[in-house]
Protein backbone atom coordinates (compact mmCIF):
# COMPACT_ATOMS: atom_id res chain seq x y z
CA UNK A 1 0.00 0.00 0.00
CA UNK A 2 1.70 3.02 -0.74
CA UNK A 3 2.69 6.11 1.83
CA UNK A 4 -0.74 8.15 2.26
CA UNK A 5 1.03 10.74 3.49
CA UNK A 6 4.24 10.90 1.49
CA UNK A 7 1.62 11.36 -1.61
CA UNK A 8 -0.24 14.18 0.09
CA UNK A 9 3.18 15.80 0.54
CA UNK A 10 4.04 15.31 -2.87
CA UNK A 11 0.75 16.28 -3.90
CA UNK A 12 0.96 19.91 -2.47
CA UNK A 13 4.72 19.59 -4.07
CA UNK A 14 2.89 19.43 -7.64
CA UNK A 15 0.35 22.11 -7.31
CA UNK A 16 3.30 24.50 -6.23
CA UNK A 17 4.93 23.81 -9.40
CA UNK A 18 1.82 23.70 -11.75
CA UNK A 19 1.89 27.11 -13.33
CA UNK A 20 5.34 26.46 -13.61
CA UNK A 21 5.36 23.03 -15.49
CA UNK A 22 3.06 24.54 -17.98
CA UNK A 23 4.79 26.82 -18.86
CA UNK A 24 8.15 24.66 -19.24
CA UNK A 25 5.81 22.33 -21.19
CA UNK A 26 4.90 24.94 -23.73
CA UNK A 27 8.67 26.11 -23.99
CA UNK A 28 9.47 22.61 -24.78
CA UNK A 29 6.50 22.02 -27.27
CA UNK A 30 8.18 25.57 -29.04
CA UNK A 31 11.30 23.36 -30.59
CA UNK A 32 10.16 21.83 -33.49
CA UNK A 33 12.01 18.49 -33.03
CA UNK A 34 11.19 16.57 -36.14
CA UNK A 35 14.01 14.30 -37.40
CA UNK A 36 17.19 15.47 -37.73
CA UNK A 37 16.55 18.46 -36.25
CA UNK A 38 16.01 17.40 -32.10
CA UNK A 39 19.37 19.05 -31.82
CA UNK A 40 18.15 22.68 -29.95
CA UNK A 41 15.63 20.60 -28.27
CA UNK A 42 17.80 18.26 -26.39
CA UNK A 43 20.32 21.48 -25.87
CA UNK A 44 17.84 22.71 -23.87
CA UNK A 45 16.66 20.11 -21.95
CA UNK A 46 20.62 18.83 -21.35
CA UNK A 47 20.67 22.68 -19.36
CA UNK A 48 17.42 21.85 -17.83
CA UNK A 49 18.85 19.01 -16.07
CA UNK A 50 22.85 21.10 -15.28
CA UNK A 51 20.18 23.38 -13.33
CA UNK A 52 18.98 20.77 -11.29
CA UNK A 53 22.27 19.53 -10.11
CA UNK A 54 21.97 16.53 -12.26
CA UNK A 55 24.99 15.01 -14.57
CA UNK A 56 24.37 15.04 -17.90
CA UNK A 57 25.87 12.93 -20.57
CA UNK A 58 24.73 14.52 -24.09
CA UNK A 59 26.11 12.40 -26.73
CA UNK A 60 24.81 11.49 -30.74
CA UNK A 61 23.97 8.27 -32.50
CA UNK A 62 27.03 8.61 -34.03
CA UNK A 63 29.51 8.02 -31.26
CA UNK A 64 27.79 4.64 -30.13
CA UNK A 65 28.20 1.56 -31.86
CA UNK A 66 24.74 -0.59 -32.09
CA UNK A 67 24.37 -2.22 -35.45
CA UNK A 68 25.32 -5.31 -33.89
CA UNK A 69 22.93 -5.30 -31.33
CA UNK A 70 19.55 -6.85 -31.13
CA UNK A 71 16.76 -4.43 -31.36
CA UNK A 72 18.94 -2.38 -34.31
CA UNK A 73 17.14 -0.81 -36.58
CA UNK A 74 18.76 0.20 -40.11
CA UNK A 75 19.01 3.47 -41.48
CA UNK A 76 19.64 5.50 -44.18
CA UNK A 77 19.28 9.12 -45.51
CA UNK A 78 20.07 9.99 -41.85
CA UNK A 79 22.73 11.95 -40.33
CA UNK A 80 23.04 10.81 -36.92
CA UNK A 81 25.98 13.00 -36.24
CA UNK A 82 22.57 15.58 -35.22
CA UNK A 83 20.80 12.64 -33.46
CA UNK A 84 21.47 14.36 -29.87
CA UNK A 85 20.49 12.20 -26.93
CA UNK A 86 20.55 13.29 -23.36
CA UNK A 87 20.68 11.44 -20.29
CA UNK A 88 20.81 13.25 -16.49
CA UNK A 89 21.92 11.24 -13.32
CA UNK A 90 20.95 11.79 -10.22
CA UNK A 91 22.71 9.63 -7.72
CA UNK A 92 22.01 8.76 -4.48
CA UNK A 93 24.99 8.32 -1.44
CA UNK A 94 26.43 4.85 -1.19
CA UNK A 95 24.35 2.30 1.29
CA UNK A 96 27.15 2.52 3.67
CA UNK A 97 26.54 6.58 3.58
CA UNK A 98 22.71 6.29 4.65
CA UNK A 99 21.50 5.87 0.77
CA UNK A 100 20.35 3.56 -1.83
CA UNK A 101 17.41 2.41 0.25
CA UNK A 102 14.90 1.19 -2.99
CA UNK A 103 15.84 0.51 -6.44
CA UNK A 104 17.51 2.25 -9.32
CA UNK A 105 15.26 3.18 -12.04
CA UNK A 106 15.11 4.78 -15.35
CA UNK A 107 12.61 7.23 -16.74
CA UNK A 108 12.80 8.15 -20.26
CA UNK A 109 10.84 9.83 -22.91
CA UNK A 110 10.87 11.09 -26.50
CA UNK A 111 11.32 14.13 -27.81
CA UNK A 112 11.35 13.52 -31.73
CA UNK A 113 7.85 14.22 -33.55
CA UNK A 114 6.41 13.30 -36.76
CA UNK A 115 6.21 16.52 -39.55
CA UNK A 116 3.03 18.79 -38.67
CA UNK A 117 2.13 18.23 -42.38
CA UNK A 118 -0.02 21.46 -44.21
CA UNK A 119 0.61 24.13 -41.02
CA UNK A 120 -2.94 26.33 -42.50
CA UNK A 121 -5.04 22.92 -41.66
CA UNK A 122 -3.98 22.52 -38.10
CA UNK A 123 -6.73 25.32 -36.51
CA UNK A 124 -3.58 26.50 -34.13
CA UNK A 125 0.28 26.86 -35.40
CA UNK A 126 1.56 23.45 -34.79
CA UNK A 127 4.60 25.05 -32.47
CA UNK A 128 3.08 27.60 -30.87
CA UNK A 129 1.12 26.02 -28.00
CA UNK A 130 -1.96 27.42 -27.69
CA UNK A 131 -4.08 26.62 -24.00
CA UNK A 132 -7.98 26.50 -24.54
CA UNK A 133 -9.32 25.17 -21.61
CA UNK A 134 -7.99 22.44 -20.28
CA UNK A 135 -6.11 21.38 -23.26
CA UNK A 136 -2.49 22.46 -24.81
CA UNK A 137 -2.35 22.30 -28.77
CA UNK A 138 0.81 21.39 -30.49
CA UNK A 139 2.76 18.97 -32.14
CA UNK A 140 4.55 16.78 -29.87
CA UNK A 141 2.71 17.87 -26.82
CA UNK A 142 0.40 14.53 -26.26
CA UNK A 143 3.25 12.29 -28.15
CA UNK A 144 5.09 12.37 -26.10
CA UNK A 145 6.16 15.59 -24.01
CA UNK A 146 3.85 15.57 -21.99
CA UNK A 147 5.26 12.57 -20.60
CA UNK A 148 8.59 14.47 -20.85
CA UNK A 149 7.62 17.05 -18.25
CA UNK A 150 5.57 14.19 -16.06
CA UNK A 151 9.00 12.88 -15.49
CA UNK A 152 10.95 16.06 -15.12
CA UNK A 153 8.54 17.58 -12.81
CA UNK A 154 7.96 14.23 -10.43
CA UNK A 155 11.44 14.23 -9.96
CA UNK A 156 10.92 18.25 -9.09
CA UNK A 157 8.45 17.62 -6.70
CA UNK A 158 10.39 15.04 -4.19
CA UNK A 159 12.62 18.27 -4.44
CA UNK A 160 10.21 20.94 -3.32
CA UNK A 161 8.93 18.37 -0.50
CA UNK A 162 12.45 18.36 1.11
CA UNK A 163 12.67 15.16 -0.67
CA UNK A 164 15.34 12.76 -2.73
CA UNK A 165 15.78 9.09 -4.82
CA UNK A 166 17.00 6.77 -1.79
CA UNK A 167 18.56 5.16 -5.22
CA UNK A 168 19.95 5.92 -8.76
CA UNK A 169 17.62 7.29 -11.32
CA UNK A 170 18.65 7.77 -14.97
CA UNK A 171 16.74 10.29 -16.77
CA UNK A 172 16.48 10.06 -20.59
CA UNK A 173 15.28 12.16 -23.04
CA UNK A 174 15.76 10.09 -26.42
CA UNK A 175 15.34 10.81 -30.30
CA UNK A 176 14.29 8.22 -33.14
CA UNK A 177 11.19 6.68 -30.88
CA UNK A 178 9.17 7.28 -34.26
CA UNK A 179 11.26 6.10 -36.96
CA UNK A 180 13.59 3.29 -35.21
CA UNK A 181 13.96 2.87 -31.41
CA UNK A 182 18.03 3.11 -31.63
CA UNK A 183 17.91 6.38 -29.50
CA UNK A 184 16.50 3.99 -26.45
CA UNK A 185 18.64 1.25 -27.66
CA UNK A 186 21.70 3.46 -27.26
CA UNK A 187 21.09 4.66 -23.72
CA UNK A 188 21.44 0.52 -23.41
CA UNK A 189 24.70 -0.02 -25.25
CA UNK A 190 26.23 3.26 -23.93
CA UNK A 191 25.83 0.97 -20.20
CA UNK A 192 23.15 2.69 -18.01
CA UNK A 193 20.78 -0.24 -16.50
CA UNK A 194 18.65 -0.02 -13.81
CA UNK A 195 16.16 -2.34 -11.90
CA UNK A 196 13.20 -1.31 -13.72
CA UNK A 197 11.93 1.36 -16.98
CA UNK A 198 9.02 3.86 -16.87
CA UNK A 199 8.03 5.25 -20.11
CA UNK A 200 5.94 7.94 -19.83
CA UNK A 201 4.07 7.51 -23.12
CA UNK A 202 0.34 9.39 -23.36
CA UNK A 203 -1.53 6.11 -21.85
CA UNK A 204 -4.36 7.74 -20.33
CA UNK A 205 -3.08 6.23 -17.07
CA UNK A 206 -3.24 2.99 -18.25
CA UNK A 207 -0.46 0.10 -18.49
CA UNK A 208 0.58 -0.78 -21.61
CA UNK A 209 0.39 -4.91 -21.20
CA UNK A 210 1.35 -5.67 -24.90
CA UNK A 211 1.98 -4.17 -28.29
CA UNK A 212 2.55 -4.97 -32.05
CA UNK A 213 5.98 -5.23 -33.59
CA UNK A 214 6.60 -2.61 -36.71
CA UNK A 215 8.82 -3.15 -39.84
CA UNK A 216 9.68 -0.33 -42.16
CA UNK A 217 10.03 -0.76 -45.62
CA UNK A 218 11.21 1.21 -49.17
CA UNK A 219 9.72 -0.76 -52.50
CA UNK A 220 11.69 0.23 -55.28
CA UNK A 221 10.26 -0.30 -58.57
CA UNK A 222 11.42 0.60 -62.16
CA UNK A 223 9.50 1.24 -65.46
CA UNK A 224 9.88 1.95 -69.21
CA UNK A 225 9.47 5.58 -69.94
CA UNK A 226 7.89 6.40 -72.99
CA UNK A 227 5.61 9.51 -74.36
CA UNK A 228 2.36 9.00 -72.83
CA UNK A 229 1.07 9.14 -76.22
CA UNK A 230 2.30 5.25 -76.62
CA UNK A 231 1.88 4.12 -73.04
CA UNK A 232 0.66 0.83 -73.91
CA UNK A 233 4.23 0.34 -75.19
CA UNK A 234 5.96 1.19 -71.95
CA UNK A 235 5.78 0.64 -68.48
CA UNK A 236 3.98 2.61 -65.58
CA UNK A 237 6.26 1.74 -62.19
CA UNK A 238 3.60 4.09 -60.52
CA UNK A 239 0.68 1.50 -61.51
CA UNK A 240 3.32 -1.39 -60.57
CA UNK A 241 2.89 -0.10 -57.48
CA UNK A 242 -0.15 -0.07 -56.80
CA UNK A 243 -0.58 -3.68 -57.78
CA UNK A 244 2.21 -4.48 -55.00
CA UNK A 245 0.49 -2.46 -52.56
CA UNK A 246 -2.76 -3.93 -52.94
CA UNK A 247 -1.02 -7.64 -52.16
CA UNK A 248 0.60 -6.24 -49.49
CA UNK A 249 -3.00 -5.21 -48.03
CA UNK A 250 -3.88 -8.54 -48.50
CA UNK A 251 -1.21 -10.00 -46.54
CA UNK A 252 -2.19 -7.69 -44.04
CA UNK A 253 -6.27 -9.67 -44.34
CA UNK A 254 -4.22 -12.65 -43.67
CA UNK A 255 -2.37 -12.04 -40.77
CA UNK A 256 -5.08 -10.55 -38.96
CA UNK A 257 -7.27 -13.64 -39.30
CA UNK A 258 -4.56 -15.60 -37.73
CA UNK A 259 -5.10 -12.61 -35.20
CA UNK A 260 -8.54 -13.90 -34.26
CA UNK A 261 -6.55 -16.83 -32.18
CA UNK A 262 -3.62 -15.30 -31.01
CA UNK A 263 -3.67 -15.48 -27.13
CA UNK A 264 -3.03 -11.46 -26.79
CA UNK A 265 -4.62 -9.44 -29.57
CA UNK A 266 -7.30 -11.72 -30.32
CA UNK A 267 -10.52 -9.34 -28.84
CA UNK A 268 -8.71 -6.54 -30.98
CA UNK A 269 -10.40 -6.05 -34.79
CA UNK A 270 -7.16 -5.57 -36.93
CA UNK A 271 -4.46 -5.41 -34.61
CA UNK A 272 -1.92 -5.35 -37.74
CA UNK A 273 -1.99 -2.31 -39.65
CA UNK A 274 -0.10 -2.05 -43.12
CA UNK A 275 0.37 1.77 -44.12
CA UNK A 276 2.12 3.07 -47.82
CA UNK A 277 3.66 6.37 -46.10
CA UNK A 278 5.15 7.99 -48.42
CA UNK A 279 5.18 7.78 -52.17
CA UNK A 280 7.78 9.20 -55.23
CA UNK A 281 8.09 8.54 -58.60
CA UNK A 282 8.36 9.95 -62.20
CA UNK A 283 10.37 12.49 -63.91
CA UNK A 284 8.08 14.13 -65.94
CA UNK A 285 3.89 14.16 -66.64
CA UNK A 286 3.50 13.09 -70.14
CA UNK A 287 5.96 10.01 -69.58
CA UNK A 288 5.06 6.89 -67.97
CA UNK A 289 7.32 6.74 -65.00
CA UNK A 290 10.27 4.75 -65.03
CA UNK A 291 10.74 4.35 -61.28
CA UNK A 292 8.70 4.54 -58.00
CA UNK A 293 9.75 4.24 -54.55
CA UNK A 294 7.16 3.65 -51.73
CA UNK A 295 7.97 4.11 -47.84
CA UNK A 296 5.70 1.31 -45.75
CA UNK A 297 4.85 0.31 -42.31
CA UNK A 298 3.58 -2.90 -41.57
CA UNK A 299 2.98 -4.64 -38.23
CA UNK A 300 3.70 -8.10 -36.91
CA UNK A 301 2.34 -10.29 -34.01
CA UNK A 302 3.77 -11.21 -31.09
CA UNK A 303 5.28 -14.96 -31.48
CA UNK A 304 6.15 -13.92 -35.21
CA UNK A 305 10.26 -13.14 -35.67
CA UNK A 306 11.23 -10.20 -37.71
CA UNK A 307 12.76 -12.60 -39.66
CA UNK A 308 9.79 -14.65 -40.40
CA UNK A 309 7.78 -11.45 -40.96
CA UNK A 310 10.17 -10.66 -43.76
CA UNK A 311 10.26 -13.21 -45.65
CA UNK A 312 6.03 -13.37 -45.75
CA UNK A 313 6.78 -9.49 -47.07
CA UNK A 314 9.47 -10.35 -49.77
CA UNK A 315 6.98 -13.60 -50.72
CA UNK A 316 4.30 -11.42 -51.00
CA UNK A 317 6.52 -9.14 -53.58
CA UNK A 318 7.81 -11.34 -55.15
CA UNK A 319 4.47 -13.39 -56.20
CA UNK A 320 2.86 -10.20 -56.93
CA UNK A 321 5.47 -9.50 -59.35
CA UNK A 322 5.82 -12.54 -61.32
CA UNK A 323 2.15 -11.65 -62.36
CA UNK A 324 3.81 -8.36 -64.26
CA UNK A 325 5.33 -9.54 -67.53
CA UNK A 326 7.71 -6.63 -66.89
CA UNK A 327 8.44 -7.07 -63.13
CA UNK A 328 8.73 -10.67 -63.52
CA UNK A 329 12.07 -9.90 -65.61
CA UNK A 330 12.94 -6.60 -63.69
CA UNK A 331 12.00 -7.54 -59.69
CA UNK A 332 11.17 -4.88 -57.69
CA UNK A 333 13.61 -4.06 -54.43
CA UNK A 334 12.72 -3.90 -51.22
CA UNK A 335 14.92 -2.08 -48.57
CA UNK A 336 14.74 -2.83 -45.01
CA UNK A 337 14.98 1.22 -43.44
CA UNK A 338 13.88 1.86 -40.56
CA UNK A 339 11.52 0.26 -37.60
CA UNK A 340 12.13 -3.59 -37.20
CA UNK A 341 10.98 -3.68 -34.28
CA UNK A 342 10.06 -6.78 -32.10
CA UNK A 343 6.38 -7.16 -30.27
CA UNK A 344 6.36 -6.28 -26.52
CA UNK A 345 4.43 -8.25 -23.31
CA UNK A 346 5.09 -7.09 -19.99
CA UNK A 347 3.94 -10.47 -18.07
CA UNK A 348 2.23 -9.71 -15.14
CA UNK A 349 3.47 -10.16 -11.59
CA UNK A 350 6.14 -8.05 -11.74
CA UNK A 351 7.62 -6.00 -8.28
CA UNK A 352 7.56 -2.64 -10.31
CA UNK A 353 3.95 -3.15 -11.83
CA UNK A 354 2.68 -4.01 -8.50
CA UNK A 355 4.45 -0.73 -7.18
CA UNK A 356 2.77 1.12 -9.72
CA UNK A 357 -1.09 -0.11 -9.30
CA UNK A 358 -0.36 0.79 -5.63
CA UNK A 359 0.42 4.17 -6.33
CA UNK A 360 -1.42 4.47 -9.14
CA UNK A 361 -4.59 3.67 -6.48
CA UNK A 362 -3.83 5.99 -4.33
CA UNK A 363 -3.79 9.01 -6.48
CA UNK A 364 -6.63 7.58 -8.94
CA UNK A 365 -8.67 6.42 -6.44
CA UNK A 366 -9.19 3.26 -8.80
CA UNK A 367 -7.19 0.19 -10.10
CA UNK A 368 -4.67 0.47 -12.58
CA UNK A 369 -6.21 -1.07 -15.95
CA UNK A 370 -3.50 -2.10 -18.68
CA UNK A 371 -4.05 -2.03 -22.56
CA UNK A 372 -2.93 -3.33 -25.61
CA UNK A 373 -1.69 -1.16 -28.11
CA UNK A 374 -1.20 -1.41 -31.93
CA UNK A 375 1.81 1.10 -32.18
CA UNK A 376 5.15 0.50 -30.59
CA UNK A 377 7.20 1.78 -27.77
CA UNK A 378 10.52 2.29 -26.31
CA UNK A 379 9.76 -0.24 -23.59
CA UNK A 380 10.59 -2.83 -25.79
CA UNK A 381 14.47 -2.16 -25.99
CA UNK A 382 14.61 -2.21 -22.44
CA UNK A 383 12.43 -5.77 -21.78
CA UNK A 384 12.84 -7.47 -25.00
CA UNK A 385 17.19 -7.05 -24.63
CA UNK A 386 18.20 -6.60 -21.43
CA UNK A 387 15.71 -7.95 -19.10
CA UNK A 388 14.56 -4.79 -17.66
CA UNK A 389 11.64 -4.55 -16.44
CA UNK A 390 9.30 -1.74 -18.54
CA UNK A 391 6.07 0.13 -17.81
CA UNK A 392 5.13 2.59 -20.27
CA UNK A 393 2.14 4.33 -18.57
CA UNK A 394 1.47 8.61 -18.60
CA UNK A 395 -1.13 10.97 -19.25
CA UNK A 396 -4.14 11.90 -21.48
CA UNK A 397 -4.32 13.55 -24.75
CA UNK A 398 -5.38 13.28 -28.30
CA UNK A 399 -4.45 13.36 -32.01
CA UNK A 400 -0.98 11.86 -31.86
CA UNK A 401 0.61 12.12 -35.69
CA UNK A 402 -2.99 14.25 -36.68
CA UNK A 403 -3.97 17.77 -36.97
CA UNK A 404 -4.53 19.52 -33.78
CA UNK A 405 -3.04 17.11 -31.30
CA UNK A 406 -3.56 18.01 -27.72
CA UNK A 407 -2.37 17.47 -24.10
CA UNK A 408 -5.17 16.99 -21.36
CA UNK A 409 -3.90 19.37 -18.47
CA UNK A 410 -5.75 17.95 -15.58
CA UNK A 411 -4.85 14.57 -16.57
CA UNK A 412 -0.53 15.23 -16.91
CA UNK A 413 -0.78 17.15 -13.19
CA UNK A 414 -2.16 13.80 -11.78
CA UNK A 415 0.03 11.68 -13.64
CA UNK A 416 2.90 13.66 -12.97
CA UNK A 417 1.92 13.25 -9.47
CA UNK A 418 1.41 9.21 -9.97
CA UNK A 419 4.60 8.87 -11.29
CA UNK A 420 6.44 11.10 -8.18
CA UNK A 421 4.49 8.47 -6.28
CA UNK A 422 6.12 5.54 -7.67
CA UNK A 423 9.61 6.67 -8.12
CA UNK A 424 9.48 7.78 -4.07
CA UNK A 425 7.88 3.87 -3.54
CA UNK A 426 10.15 2.17 -5.93
CA UNK A 427 13.52 4.24 -5.15
CA UNK A 428 12.93 5.04 -1.84
CA UNK A 429 13.30 8.40 -0.36
CA UNK A 430 15.72 10.35 1.98
CA UNK A 431 16.32 14.40 3.10
CA UNK A 432 16.85 16.04 0.02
Amino acid sequence: MADAALIKKLEAAVEANWEKQVAWLQTLVRFPSVRGKEGPCQDWLAREMASRGWSVDRYTLAEVQMSHLPGYSPVMDTDYSQAVQVVGTVRSPSLSEGGQKGKSLIVQGHVDVVPPGPEEMWQFPPFDPVISGEWMNGRGCHDMKQGVSAFFWAMDALKTAGLAPASDVYVQTVTEEECTGNGALSTLARGYRADAALVTEPTAGTLTRAHVGVMWFRLRIRGVPVHVAVADTGTNAIMSAYKLLEELYGLTGRINARAKEHPIFKGMNNPVKFNPGVIRGGDWGSSTPAWCEVDCRIGLLEGTTLAQARQEVLDTVAAAAKGDSFLANNPPEVIWNGFQADAFHLPEGSEAERVLAATHEAVYGEKLKSHVSTGVADVRAYLNYYGIPALCYGPKGEGAHAFDERAHLPSLKKNTLSVAAFIAEWCGVRAA
